[in-house]
């Protein structure tokens, strides 16, 4: 299957760290699935490195489909899964879904690393 886009992000781990003591349950709510939630509090010492993480999964993916914010696409649209002793992977929901459907993408896989104060992840998408 033929690579149809590619996205990039880097993440401030200190940043979302911020962001979830100014804003809290509001902000969570707003970016994270219960899942992901769920398993970023199950996390304490590395919680907002984890929650950063996600973050940059989103914004990859949202470099992979083309759109940034706009259009419909919302964060909990996009959803990092992970099974037991599994590496993530990426699940599509609403907006987010129909836009990789008409772009003929088939799979996103993700990556995600965090160290030093930065959380990043690469999306790579597949026709």
């Amino acid at each position: 299957m033929p690579i149809v886009s590619l996205g990039l992000d880097l993440t401030q781990i200190a940043r979302i760290e911020q962001m979830i003591e100014r804003h809290g349950e509001r902000f969570l709510a707003r970016v994270f699935t219960v899942g992901e939630r769920e398993y970023c509090e199950h996390r304490p010492r590395t919680r907002a490195a984890h929650y950063g993480g996600r973050f940059a999964v989103k914004e990859a993916v949202m470099k992979v489909l083309g759109t940034g914010w706009t259009r419909g696409v919302r964060w909990i649209d996009i959803e990092v899964v992970r099974k037991s002793g599994g590496a993530p992977e990426l699940v599509l929901h609403g907006v987010s879904a129909r836009i990789a459907k008409a772009k003929g993408i088939a799979r996103i896989h993700i990556t995600i690393t965090h160290d030093a104060g930065i959380a990043a992840a690469a999306a790579v998408a597949e026709g």
